[in-house]
């Protein structure tokens, strides 16, 4: 390292340690509350509806009747309608439902099922797609509404999971 890179680092240290002590006693030698007066940046209303008499009562004088500037107008009107008309349609929508057990095994999936009949309030289905035997509890319309009774299944199906489903709707 040559002598010019070590006095450039010599005074970029030094000065370093002035900043961080220049602020350290700034800090602990002012042990006084912040205060700062800002009354005369404060926005001033005039108040012209209210007036106050004597008793010290508040009566009011002007009553100002406000139009509405964003109207529904007839073209905002038939998109909604139609939104309204397509919700009507929809029979289901993208949802979650917690796997319990997947597998060939049929005697497993009715064992899975029954284990969690009797211990859960949690009705779950069994299913059955060639090849393999699924068995489910549960349909939620998020993640965050699955996640407690979740946790509460891993207790006895460790290898339970939350999988996307289409949930019908009522």
């Amino acid at each position: 390292m040559s002598l010019g890179t070590k006095i450039v680092l010599l005074v970029i240290g030094f000065l370093t340690l002035q900043g961080c002590a220049a602020q350290l006693t700034s800090n602990s030698a002012s042990d006084k509350p912040y205060n700062e007066n800002l009354t005369a940046y404060r926005p001033k209303f005039s108040n012209d509806s209210a007036k106050t008499d004597s008793s010290g009562k508040t009566a009011v004088t002007k009553t100002y009747v406000e139009k509405p500037v964003l109207n529904v107008n007839t073209k905002v009107d038939a998109v909604l309608d139609s939104v309204d008309r397509l919700n009507q349609l929809r029979k289901f929508v993208d949802g979650y439902t917690i796997q319990i057990y997947s597998g060939t095994n049929r005697e497993e999936a009715m064992t899975a099922k029954k284990k969690m009949t009797d211990s859960n309030e949690i009705t779950p289905t069994l299913q059955y797609n060639q090849p393999k035997f699924r068995v489910t509890a549960g349909t939620y319309y998020n993640k965050l509404e699955a996640q407690p009774d979740l946790m509460r299944i891993r207790h006895l199906f460790p290898n339970s999971i939350l999988v996307p489903e289409k949930v019908l709707l009522k």
